[in-house]
């Protein structure tokens, strides 16, 4: 079996695995706010997993906050930084090939406080174009809440100029909340260096457990609890910690730390597999091939030959793929994604998308290879019939 859906969720690490099974056996189970000693031994374990998580993800430990995953804190991020805003600061940027929460939760903030949203341009590989950034900042000077763009897109896997758009929005005065969920865990990210002002983090990207997550602040004290309670997280999110779940994001965050040297041989194995299949169907096509993508992610296209149908017949082989993001996976047509990249339908709904691990490599991709090209030639012929 092969699993090749990683940027849909990530099946928990080995070491994760075994953290669990030796955890469990400890018995060690309790509200992590109670005074008594196993109450403040899980409390400490939190702390503890918290400075783990900050030295993988260069940050302060002060600037990390524990949640339910990504959408939550990107729900957060967003809510403390618009309901913080002046009036006069009306305008926010992003993109059209941002996650669904992101438009989804500017929606309700254009009704909520007559925000304006504008979205900067992206090219034909689905990179976002710099230009076009800086003349939005610099049209809409004193006057933009917030600029929110991914870090890595969860379809193409093409990996953003975040760095730069950093600097951009630092030399404009203004807020960048980059989406890091595809990217942490599978190419490296340092907070500190990056400049980004907010980050997020969902769980079970990273091999961890789903429903655990966190947040990164650069200036914490900015932020507004999304989920009301007591005084867990410092207040800014309310309820009883999900401690197995922080547990198992800091064993999965030193886990990808300790095995991140291994990045180049899985791109290096992505990139001859890809060879591979356009010497062998001329026609296929990769979305992002001449973009900096994830090492693991390829999202190929045969026009004309339907994703799903691909999907089904790799599966009949016991391996597993999307035909775009997870999320919108039953959808048979072409994502938003790709039309915002000027994607015409025959390939779009042609798409089939691949995203391994760090721990993958020429085997996989090769098995993958031999599938994908039986399944070519086999739906192929039955086209032409």
């Amino acid at each position: 079996m092969i699993y090749a859906d990683y940027n849909g969720s990530a099946p928990l690490l080995p070491s994760v695995k075994e953290y669990l099974h030796k955890r469990i056996d400890s018995e060690l189970f309790a509200n992590p706010n109670a005074i008594h000693s196993m109450g403040q031994k899980i409390l400490g374990g939190i702390e503890k997993c918290r400075g783990i998580i900050a030295a993988a993800m260069g940050c302060y430990p002060d600037q990390i906050f524990f949640n339910s995953g990504a959408s939550e804190g990107a729900s957060t991020i967003l809510r403390s930084v618009l309901e913080h805003a002046p009036k006069e600061k009306c305008f926010v940027i992003t993109s059209a090939i941002e996650h669904p929460v992101i438009p989804s939760a500017l929606g309700f903030y254009e009704k909520y406080r007559s925000l304006t949203v504008l979205k900067v341009e992206i090219d034909a590989a689905g990179s976002i174009l710099l230009p076009s950034l800086e003349k939005l900042l610099n049209d809409h000077r004193g006057k933009i809440a917030l600029v929110t763009l991914m870090a890595a897109n969860n379809e193409t896997g093409v990996i953003q100029p975040y760095q730069q758009i950093a600097e951009l929005c630092r030399a404009g005065g203004v807020e960048f909340f980059c989406d890091t969920t595809q990217l942490l865990g599978k190419g490296e990210f340092n907070f500190l260096d990056s400049g980004v002002d907010y980050a997020v983090c969902s769980g079970h990207k990273l091999g961890a457990l789903s429903g655990s997550g966190f947040l990164i602040a650069r200036d914490p004290q900015k932020l507004l609890p999304l989920v009301f309670g007591s005084s867990q997280e410092r207040s800014l999110r309310g309820g009883t910690q999900n401690y197995l779940g922080i547990e198992t994001l800091a064993v999965a965050t030193k886990d990808f730390d300790q095995n991140k040297h291994q990045l180049p041989a899985l791109k290096a194995a992505r990139l001859k597999f890809e060879k591979e299949m356009k010497q062998q169907f001329p026609e296929v096509i990769i979305l992002g091939d001449r973009s900096d993508r994830l090492p693991g992610t390829t999202l190929i296209s045969y026009p004309g030959v339907h994703g799903q149908a691909v999907q089904i017949e790799l599966e009949s082989q016991n391996i597993f793929v999307t035909t775009s993001a997870a999320c919108t996976d039953n959808q048979p047509e072409t994502s938003k994604v790709l039309k915002a990249m000027g994607v015409e339908d025959p390939v779009g709904r042609g798409v089939i998308r691949i995203s391994l691990s760090y721990s993958h490599g020429e085997k996989e991709y090769s098995a993958l290879a031999a599938a994908l090209k039986a399944a070519y030639n086999k739906l192929t012929r039955i086209q032409s019939y």
